[in-house]
Parts: structure tokens; C-alpha cells; sequence
């Protein structure tokens, strides 16, 4: 409660300040605060107990792991914030609103984290995808952004209807009328046709934000025509919010015929991951690569809806966590190139070693290379979907999946210490000592967590 709470609060406040502050640069520094702020009081929660005693009527449920997910998110953003503050200004002059909106998001996500209505899972990814439609746009010289944005927008309004089908189908078909995910009488004895349409277009929903094939088609453009901050936001705390709201639903209102919907699971996660990698290989912008690779690793994801067990729950908070740093890395990089193309990457071990060094642990842990954090994302995933028992051969294509991906980003590793820039670059890449050092954090953190996870994973027990 503490983090949704503060957080639309903060949003109000950056929101108060485009009136009242010109400064560009002090916007930024507010929000830090705020973010600075949201994890203290975030950590607080998870030790003490939330600030404020609110009677929510039981449409909020806090626990560990969505307090864990919370941190994550909060602190991508903060680094999100040190490593882009600079792109964020420069999109446009709305400053103050830009991360007005991302605060908005972070309320979303803390929704998503602890929701305990079907009405609550609706709030959270509506305020979620809201701001994102404006935030995607909101460089208004862009017209790839634009046309981006209207996608965006289009398409969401469009699975926003089919998510409240979901619902109402839900409700219709629900014996005990309620809303409430914990009081679902499903998978006991034959299911109704509304609750198995109502699932189906939930599923559908779901998969749409977390970019899983086939419901993955707005993702590359958006991705691509966001600005670069943007689509790091996107492609990594938007998509921890949605997550554990998608494992909260199918863990909570559908585990007791989980057999019966595990196969539409297993069909999503073969072709995402399927489609995701062999669509990133013919890439030549690493930006796009990026958001292929985005759809490909929610693939992995999915493992956690498929197994619904404890090393998935486990292997859901790591991967989010490895995967959510090593991208936004890898963003901040590619914001800073002046070629969004592997060409501009030529050379870049050489130009500026820590950059192209901080590049390639990022993508080896985005491989899964062993003692990076994605490693061992990767195989507790592995694990939980072992453990389940069935549908072994995934396991197997799974593996599979991971070696072609090696291909389209050793690539990028290549053209950084393999190859020699065809020109001298127009201009020379600015980067800052506290940029420097916050790459150096997110690298400490990922190798750290692909020698030790459970200084992570244990405090889901807490």
C-alpha cells in the first residue's frame, strides 16, 4: 500500500511542478527523490507494515513476493532514471509530465503487484498503459514515435475490451459472485462455458501486455519508435508488473485446472520464444534486435505461469530482476550511440572499453552465459517447468531457442571487439563518471546474483 499510495502521490506533485517550475533539470532531481522515497517506504512495508491502516475491503492482498517485485521495479527505475535522466529531458519540454506519467506507471505496477479483484488487476494495467500511450509519443518530432504511439493506443484500446469480456464472463459464470481472485470455484467438476471463455480471454489479455506471441505484433514498432528511455521502461518494469499480475491471476483464480489451460500455455511459450529469436537474428538495428529479443525472452517468462510452483515464483523474481538491469544497460548504451545499427557498434571495445566491456556482460547475461544473473534466471525457470512434469520436449526447444539467440548477440559482441569502424564517428560519445559507475553497479549486481541467487531469492520466504 505504502509505494501506490506515495507514488500517485509523487506524480501529482511532478505534475503540480510543470506549472509552477521552468527548470528542466529540477524535475529530474524531484523525481529521483521520489523514487528514493518509494523504495524506503517500500522496504518499510516489507519489515514493519504499511503507513497507512486503510480498510481496502480485501481488494488488496500484500505479500512478500509482490513486495519484492515492487523493489525491483523501483530500483530499474532509479537506475533508469541516473542512466536516462539526460535522454528524458531532452524529449521534449514537458519535463515534469514525462515523469509525471512514469510515476503513474509505478502506481500501476504496485497495483499489479498486490491486487486481490478482478477489478484491482484492471485499475493496475490500466494505469499502466494509459501513460504509456502519451510517454511513447512524446517526442513529437518522431514520426516513427507517432505512428507508434497510435498503434500502441489502438491496439490497447482494443485488448482493454477483451479483458473486460474476461471479466464479465468471469462474473457471469461465477457461482459465488464475486470479484475476488481467491474465491473462484474453478477446475472442481466440469467448468461452465463462461468461466472457460472468461480464461481464455484473460489469457488473451495478459498475453497481449507481456508481448507473447501471438499477441506480440505492436511490440517491435512501439519498441523501436519509443524514445530510448521509453522503451527501456517498457521492455523491463512494465513488464515486471505485468507478470506477477499474470502469475497472481493464474496461481490464484485457475491453479485447480491448471492441466486443463497448461497446453494454450505451452503453445504461447513455443512460439514466442520461436518467433521472438529467429525474427531478432535478421535485425541490423540493435534497438530492434532489443525488442525482439524483449518478446523472446517473455518466452521464459511464461515458464512461470506454466509450472505455477515454488521454483517458478523464485525463478520469476530473478529473471525479472537479471533481465530488467541487463536491459536497461543495454538501452542506456544504445541511447548514447549515434548509430542505432550494428555498424555503430564497431569498435566500441576499443573507443570507450567500459562501454563495450558493460555491453557484453549485458548481453552474455541475456544470452545466459553461465556466471551472469541470466544463467541462473534461465535455469530456475528450466527447473520449475522440469518439475512440473510434463511437456518435457519444451524444456528441450527451450535450450534450442537459447543457442540462437547466442548467434544474433555474440554478433553485437563481434562488431564491438572484432570489427573496425568503417568511418570516424561525426561526433564523439559523452558519458558522465556517474554513468560510468552505475554500469559498474548493475554489472556487480549480475554476476553477484549469478554466483549467489538466494541473497535474492531467499526473502520470498521472509
Amino acid at each position: 500500500m505504502n509505494a501506490i499510495i506515495i507514488s500517485a502521490l509523487w506524480g501529482i506533485i511532478l505534475m503540480l511542478c510543470a506549472v509552477f517550475i521552468k527548470n528542466k533539470k529540477l524535475p529530474g532531481y524531484i523525481a529521483i527523490a521520489g523514487v528514493l522515497i518509494l523504495i524506503l517506504s517500500n522496504q518499510y512495508e516489507f519489515f514493519a507494515g504499511p503507513f497507512f491502516n486503510i480498510n481496502t475491503r480485501d481488494f488488496f492482498r500484500v505479500d512478500s513476493l509482490g513486495l519484492l517485485i515492487n523493489t525491483v521495479a523501483l530500483v530499474c527505475t532509479l537506475i533508469l532514471f541516473l542512466l536516462n535522466g539526460n535522454e528524458i529531458e531532452s524529449i521534449g519540454s514537458h519535463v515534469a509530465e514525462y515523469f509525471s506519467l512514469i510515476f503513474f506507471v509505478l502506481c500501476g505496477v504496485s497495483v499489479c503487484s498486490s491486487y486481490n479483484t478482478l477489478w484491482m488487476l484492471f485499475l493496475g494495467l490500466e494505469l499502466i498503459s494509459v501513460p504509456l500511450y502519451i510517454l511513447v509519443g512524446s517526442d513529437k518530432t518522431n514520426l516513427k514515435g507517432n505512428e507508434a504511439s497510435l498503434k500502441f493506443f489502438l491496439i490497447g484500446m482494443f485488448m482493454t475490451a477483451v479483458l473486460l469480456l474476461g471479466i464479465a464472463f468471469i462474473y457471469g459464470g461465477n457461482s459465488l459472485g464475486s470479484f475476488s481472485i481467491n474465491f473462484f470455484d474453478m477446475g472442481k467438476g466440469h467448468m461452465p462455458i463462461l468461466i472457460a471463455s472468461g480464461l481464455i480471454l484473460l489469457f488473451i489479455a495478459m498475453s497481449f501486455r507481456a508481448s507473447a506471441v501471438p499477441f506480440h505484433f505492436w511490440a517491435p514498432d512501439v519498441y523501436d519508435g519509443a524514445p530510448a528511455p521509453i522503451g527501456s521502461l517498457m521492455a523491463t518494469i512494465v513488464k515486471a508488473g505485468v507478470f506477477i499480475a499474470f502469475l497472481r491471476l493464474f496461481e490464484n483464480s485457475f491453479a485447480a485446472a491448471h492441466h486443463e489451460w497448461q497446453p494454450l500455455v505451452v503453445i504461447v511459450i513455443a512460439a514466442t520464444l520461436f518467433i521472438g529469436n529467429i525474427a531478432a537474428v535478421f535485425q541490423q538495428s540493435v534497438k530492434r534486435m532489443l525488442a525482439y529479443s524483449a518478446i523472446a525472452q517473455s518466452g521464459f517468462m511464461m515458464f512461470a505461469i506454466f509450472a505455477i510452483n515454488a521454483p517458478a515464483e523464485e525463478g520469476l523474481l530473478l529473471y525479472l530482476t537479471v533481465y530488467s538491469l541487463a536491459t536497461i544497460g543495454m538501452f542506456a548504451i544504445v541511447s548514447k550511440m549515434p548509430d542505432y545499427t550494428l555498424d555503430g557498434f564497431r569498435g566500441l571495445g576499443k573507443a570507450h572499453p567500459w562501454l563495450g566491456f558493460s555491453a557484453t556482460v549485458f548481453l552474455l547475461s541475456l544470452t545466459g552465459i553461465p556466471l551472469t544473473g541470466g544463467f541462473t534466471a534461465k535455469f530456475y525457470m528450466l527447473w520449475a517447468a522440469v518439475r512440473d512434469g510434463y511437456h518435457f520436449w519444451l524444456v528441450v526447444f527451450a535450450l534450442l531457442c537459447v543457442a540462437i539467440s547466442s548467434f544474433y548477440y555474440f554478433r553485437v559482441i563481434q562488431a564491438i571487439y572484432f570489427k573496425k569502424p568503417e568511418s570516424d564517428p561525426a561526433e564523439p560519445i559523452q558519458i558522465s563518471r556517474g554513468f560510468k559507475w552505475t554500469l559498474s553497479f548493475i554489472m556487480f549486481i549480475i554476476i553477484l546474483l549469478g554466483i549467489a541467487p538466494n541473497l535474492l531469492i531467499d526473502w520470498i520466504y521472509y
